[in-house]
């Protein structure tokens, strides 16, 4: 049976610094991703388990926890390859026409998302994302690990703002964390996402 996996940094534990130190990457990483890697497999375990003997009576929490493990383990690796030692300054080419086109302009998009980030309620994250019914980009807030706009949209940078993220350099100041994102931008890999999406059509 299919089980998710940890991937690798794709840099050094260093490597982000000083906009985000090598002790707290690798907490993030080794032991936060992990778990929800972790738990995601555990769930699915219990989820058989339940088909086998046919017993459902926690459906709904096995659900729940699926949901939120996976989605954990996805928004994580998306993350890890927003970020890059070379990111910052901004997206050229057609990631940045597509900013223009849908957010207005980068000034633009980047203060939604600066915003949607800082102000998520509890524990969660910011994100562009493309949503293939209306073929576009939109900026979400993410509550814990699930979007909060409609089903089917694809992550293409996302800034995690739970606490484990940040707090162990940056203390409470989540806007220093923040600023501190903007200047490791992989813009490269935001663009290759957006590339695969684009022709994505859900009906």
């Amino acid at each position: 049976m299919a089980v998710y996996t940890l991937p690798d940094l794709p840099y050094d534990y260093g490597a982000l610094e000083p906009h985000l130190s090598g002790e707290l990457l690798e907490l993030h990483h080794d032991k936060h991703h992990k778990a929800y890697v972790d738990g995601a497999n555990a769930t699915l375990d219990k989820l058989s388990k339940a088909r086998h003997n046919d017993d459902f009576a926690s459906i709904n929490q096995l659900q729940k926890n699926l949901a939120f493990h996976v989605s954990g383990h996805v928004l994580h690796s998306v993350f890890w390859t927003n970020m890059s030692p070379d990111g910052g300054s901004r997206p050229e080419g057609g990631l940045a026409a597509a900013i223009d086109e849908y957010l207005g302009s980068f000034d633009g998009f980047q203060q939604q998302l600066t915003q949607a980030a800082l102000n998520v309620q509890g524990s969660g994250w910011g994100a562009l994302a493309w949503e293939p019914m209306a073929q576009r980009l939109v900026v979400e807030q993410v509550y814990d690990h699930q979007g909060n706009i409609g089903n089917g949209t694809v992550p293409l940078l996302v800034l995690d703002m739970w606490e484990h993220a940040y707090y162990l350099q940056y203390r409470n100041v989540k806007a220093d964390w923040v600023k501190a994102f903007w200047e490791i931008v992989a813009w490269s890999d935001v663009a290759s996402r957006l590339a695969r999406v684009r022709d994505l059509q859900l009906v």
